[in-house]
C-alpha cells in the first residue's frame, strides 16, 4: 500500500476513534432489549441501569427495598428512559422468581442480566473485617487516601466508571469478546 493510502486509513481509524470517545457512535445500541439488573436503585447498579436505558434498553430495576425501586424508577423515567421496577431480596428465591417473572411479563424475556449485588468493599484480610463492615462503612479518609496512592489514575472509581464498559459487553459491538476479565481499576494492578 502507497504512503497515501496509509493515510487515508490512519485517518479513518482516528476519525473512528474520535467519535466513539466523543459520544458519536451509533445511537440506541441496545435497542429493543430488554434488561434486568440487580441492586439498582443507587451506586453503581444505578449507574448501570440508566446507561442501558440510554442506550435503548427497557430496564428492569430492583431493591430490598419499595421505596428505593420507587426512587430510582421515577428518577430514570423522569429522564425519559424505559425503566420499570420490583422489589428483589436476591438472597430470597421468591423474590428473584419474581424479578424474572415481572421482566417476563412486562417486555417479552430477557436478553441482558447484570447481577449488581455485593456487600460493601473492605480492603484487606477478610479475616480482620468487623461487624461494621460487614453492615456497610468504608468511607474512612486515611484509607481512601492511601487507596488513591495506589491507583495509577491517582483517584476512586464513581458509579458512571462502570456503566459504560457493561453497555459495551452487552451490546452487538462486543459480540467477538469471550471468556475475558476486564478490568475497571483505574490502573491498579489486579490479579485474579
Amino acid at each position: 500500500m502507497h504512503k497515501a493510502g496509509q493515510l487515508g486509513l490512519c485517518a479513518r481509524a482516528w476519525n473512528s476513534v474520535r467519535m466513539a470517545s466523543s459520544g458519536m457512535t451509533r445511537r440506541d445500541p441496545l435497542a429493543n432489549k430488554v434488561a434486568l439488573v440487580t441492586a439498582s436503585t443507587d451506586g453503581i447498579g444505578f449507574a448501570i441501569a440508566r446507561r442501558l436505558a440510554q442506550d435503548g434498553a427497557h430496564v428492569v430495576v430492583s431493591s430490598r427495598k419499595q421505596q428505593n425501586v420507587d426512587q430510582a424508577v421515577a428518577t430514570l423515567q423522569g429522564e425519559g428512559l424505559s425503566v420499570t421496577g420490583t422489589v428483589c431480596h436476591v438472597g430470597k428465591a421468591e423474590d428473584r422468581e419474581r424479578l424474572v417473572a415481572t421482566a417476563v411479563k412486562l417486555h417479552g424475556g430477557i436478553d441482558i442480566l447484570v447481577s449488581n449485588a455485593a456487600v460493601n468493599p473492605f480492603f484487606g484480610s477478610l479475616m480482620d473485617v468487623t461487624e461494621e463492615v460487614w453492615d456497610k462503612l468504608w468511607m474512612d479518609k486515611e484509607k481512601e487516601e492511601s487507596m488513591k496512592e495506589t491507583l495509577r489514575i491517582r483517584r476512586l472509581g464513581e458509579p458512571e466508571d462502570c456503566a459504560g464498559i457493561v453497555s459495551f459487553l452487552c451490546s452487538e459491538d462486543a459480540s467477538y469478546i469471550t471468556g475475558e476479565t476486564v478490568v475497571v481499576g483505574g490502573g491498579t494492578p489486579s490479579r485474579l
